[in-house]
This record gives structure tokens, sequence and C-alpha cells, in this order.
């Protein structure tokens, strides 16, 4: 007998830790009539055994739009109303389409996956930025990826498109701002064509995974899971992965790589980025780069595993990855831009600046 039952007392219960996961959302967005709501009624209607959850974004008539949120679950949908003021996602996401998802987040347990459908004029870049900015709902959701459906047959004239004030029209910032691009209505253009606009998103987001399909038919394993602003990402992909820009029509926004060898100190990179993204730096033209959307992987003074740096548009962010750098190997750091304007060697240049070269450096082909 222990000395604890001599005593007639028993030892309280070890205690265990919570699990709490955190809900992936992917945002679906494209142009109007790219195939975003027959995505999603396809998912929500095939038996694919996963339990995902739909925030559709309609057009309706007057002051009031409907929103119809529909979770699917062993091929059952539970519908619910909701009213926004507004039928852009976009302009109204920091108030009500924040509310649409806390609201879902009520039902917390029937889902494994939120996709939330843009408007076909929204620029996802404000609405991916919610998930950083808003610690609350970061504490039970996390941005999976955006997902760009394209319409194979009209996109090179959405791309072309001119704003008024030379602003970046919706189509190239959507392709730009992808981390999977789906290339829809293949069954309506020839081989040619297909190729033709491959080439075009490529030399606009190079960084993207790109999907063929009709019907708006994907496997469910290619759009979800994705961790692409996650400190869980494969990092490795980034690094050895080899982006090179692609020659085509005569576009602004174009992807490039800078890549240095050596250590970064914390503040140097603050101080980079910051300048990056914030002071719009003029290129040899005298055009201001925009940078929509930066990725990277870094090396930073004192650590032993790998950065993950992620910006889109004004919003940056950085995590630290599970992967350790080699030991013995050079450790190289790479960041991958998309942008409009962009000035390899200029941004090189400065990049060269913060970085502590191991050896002496040679740009890499972006």
């Amino acid at each position: 007998m222990s000395d604890n039952d001599s005593d007639g007392e028993e030892m309280p219960p070890e205690l265990v830790p919570a699990q709490f996961s955190r809900v992936p959302v992917t945002i679906i967005t494209g142009y109007l009539g790219a195939g975003k709501t027959t995505l999603l009624n396809y998912i929500l209607t095939e038996q694919h055994g996963k339990k995902i959850a739909v925030i559709l974004n309609e057009f309706g008539e007057g002051s009031s739009v409907e929103k119809s949120l529909s979770v699917g679950s062993s091929g059952e949908l539970f519908e619910e109303w909701l009213e926004l003021r507004n039928g852009c996602l976009c302009c109204s996401v920091k108030d009500n389409g924040v509310k649409a998802i806390e609201n879902l987040m009520l039902k917390k347990g029937k889902f494994d996956y939120i996709l939330l459908e843009t408007t076909g004029l929204a620029d996802p870049g404000p609405i991916a930025s919610i998930f950083w900015m808003d610690e609350e709902l970061c504490s039970d959701l996390f941005l999976d990826g955006i997902v760009t459906m394209v319409d194979a047959k009209y996109c090179m004239q959405h791309l072309l498109e001119q704003k008024q004030d030379n602003i970046i029209n919706e189509c190239v910032r959507q392709v730009a701002l992808a981390d999977v691009i789906v290339l829809n209505k293949l069954d309506l253009v020839d081989p040619a064509t297909v190729k033709d606009l491959s080439q075009n998103l490529r030399s606009i987001n190079s960084l993207a995974k790109l999907l063929n399909t009709t019907k708006a038919k994907v496997d469910l394993d290619s759009i979800l899971d994705l961790n692409a602003y996650s400190g869980h990402s494969k990092a490795d992909n980034l690094l050895h992965k080899d982006w090179k820009a692609v020659d085509h029509i005569d576009q602004t926004v174009t992807t490039a790589t800078l890549e240095l060898p050596g250590t970064i100190e914390s503040e140097s990179l603050e101080k980079f980025i910051e300048t990056l993204l914030w002071e719009k730096i003029r290129n040899k033209q005298g055009e201001t780069i925009d940078i929509i959307r930066l990725k990277g992987i870094v090396n930073l003074a004192g650590e032993n595993n790998q950065i993950l740096i992620q910006a889109v548009h004004e919003l940056y962010d950085r995590h630290m990855t599970s992967v350790p750098w080699p030991i013995g190997e050079q450790r190289l750091n790479r960041l991958v831009l998309i942008g409009r304007n962009i000035d390899k060697d200029l941004l090189l240049n400065l990049f060269s600046n913060i970085v502590e070269r191991e050896d002496v450096p040679n740009g890499v082909p972006s």
C-alpha cells in the first residue's frame, strides 16, 4: 500500500492539454463567369467524404444581398440565409464578411474546411488580410490559400483590359495573388489557345500551381490543405523549384526572383520589406514598383531553421518553419516577387545590401 493510500487521499488526475485545431479557409476568386459557383456547386454535390462549409457570394438587386451558407456533410446540406449590406465581399470584408464567418464558427464541428467565394470584381488581397489582422478570428481559422478560377475562352481579353488611372485590373490581380490557378472551360478553346494563355498566366505568376479542367471539376486535394500562408508550408519547394520568367504580351505585372547566399539580421530584413512594400520604390524608368505578392525563405542570424516571409500588398508576416538548414550546406535566401514595374537588378542590389554574403553572389535569372 502506498503512502498516499494510507493517508486516505487520492492523487489528482493528470491534466491533459486540450487540442484545438484551427479550420483552414480557402478563398475562391476569379473574374465574372470563370466558374467559381460551378466549382462550389460541384464540391457541395460530389460525394468526396469531406465536410466543407461554403459561403456563396451572389449578386442581388436593391440595398441588401442574400448570402447562402451551405454546409455539406455526407451528402446533406444545411442552409441558412445571412443578409449583407453589400454584394461585394471585398468592400464589406472587415465587418459583414467577418460576421458571416463568425456566425459559421458557432457550428464548429460540422465541417473541416471553409471555402469563401468572392465576387468576380473583388481583389482577394484585402480579404486575405483579415486572417492576419484579426487575432481573435485567427484563433479559430487560418488562411490556407487563394484559388483563382480562369475562363480559358475570355481570360486573355480580361487580362488586357485597361483601367483608368493606370490601375491594375481585377483579373490580373486575381491571377497575381493565386496559390492555385484553375484554367477552366478547356472544351471551348483549341490547344494552341490553352498553351498561349498558360504562358501568359505563368508570366504573371510563376509561383502558383496551374490546373486544367472543364466544367470546374477538380481533385479537391489539389486545392485544399495548401498551407500556402503557414509556417508549415513546404519551404524546400520554394527553394528548389526554378522560377523562370516567360516572354508574353505587353503586361507590366511579372514574377521575379531574388536569390543570394548568406545571413540577414532581423532588423535589416524588416526595414527592407517595409521599404519594398510601403515606400513605393521607382524603377529605372521612373515607374513605381508595386508588389502584389511576395513569398520567400531567408536565413536569419542566430536561427537554425528557415524563415518563411509572406506579403500581400502592404501587409506582411514571417514564420519560423519546421525545416532546419542543412548542416554544412550553403544557406540561400530566396524571395519570389509578383508585381508591376519590377526592376530586378535594382531590387537585387537593395537586397544584397542587407545580406552578409558567404561568397560572391551571382544573380539567378527569374
